[in-house]
């Protein structure tokens, strides 16, 4: 069975001010998968989440974004949301005065507030200040709950797994398996997602179906999730991509 692509991205260059960060990316995902990426920091995977979601300060030089088949180079990040985009910032800031459970009815007035409060095991938090005074763990734990009211086609998430204890990457892991519906059979899913995971400590408490390596800004490697977290253990990201992608 052909496997539609819900998100490709073509030959994307993307600069921040007067530095160029992403080079000739290209990126495909097709419907129904998770893919994992790693990468140094500032190799240009957060700008490259970043762009995908249309934040303004992330100019395209060149090159296109593609979803569901849809040109959304050039569209605001409301319009990115519509369509079906969502994402967990790695640093998302604190709301003051906009209480959680109230963030949820805006994100999504037909959620169903409750249950996801209770699912994240964040009750406790639903009167609370979004993310005013939240542990590391707490931030990464709000963001799920937005994410899991506003149902996105396609889920991005900026390293959910850092500063997070293992309770927390365990709920986390759950969630994201939820939103890119790992819980139904592979036939029927259609929602997609993109990690950025910089350890790979929340890869046992998710599924995942492919994963690719960034260096320079740049996509160089893409295969197994698991076989490329073992050689960038064993070998580090330079020496990972020169053994999953030997030069021809």
């Amino acid at each position: 069975m052909e496997v539609v692509r819900l998100l490709d991205i073509r030959n994307l260059y993307v600069s921040i001010g007067d530095k160029q960060v992403l080079k000739d990316v290209n990126l495909r995902v097709g419907s129904g998968e998770t893919h994992a990426l790693f990468g140094p920091n500032g190799t240009g995977k957060t700008t490259l989440l970043n762009a995908i979601m249309g934040l303004p300060r992330y100019e395209v030089d060149s090159g296109s974004i593609l979803f569901k088949g849809q040109d959304i180079t050039r569209m605001s990040m409301d319009q990115r949301a519509r369509l079906g985009i969502g994402m967990a910032f790695q640093r998302p800031p604190a709301i003051r005065g906009l209480k959680l459970k109230d963030l949820i009815k805006i994100i999504n007035p037909g959620a169903d507030g409750g249950r996801i409060l209770k699912q994240m095991d964040f009750e406790n938090f639903a009167n609370r200040d979004v993310n005013r005074g939240f542990s590391g763990g707490e931030v990464k734990r709000s963001e799920m709950v937005q994410l899991l009211a506003q149902q996105p086609d396609f889920t991005m998430l900026d390293e959910p797994d850092s500063g997070v204890d293992l309770e927390n990457i365990k709920l986390i892991g759950e969630a994201i398996d939820i939103l890119t519906q790992k819980d139904t059979r592979p036939s029927a899913r259609i929602k997609s997602g993109i990690i950025i995971t910089h350890f790979g400590h929340i890869l046992d408490y998710m599924k995942t179906d492919r994963a690719h390596v960034m260096l320079g800004g740049s996509v160089v490697c893409s295969g197994d999730p698991k076989e490329i977290l073992e050689q960038i253990k064993a070998n580090g990201y330079e020496g990972c991509v020169a053994c999953m992608c030997p030069a021809k």
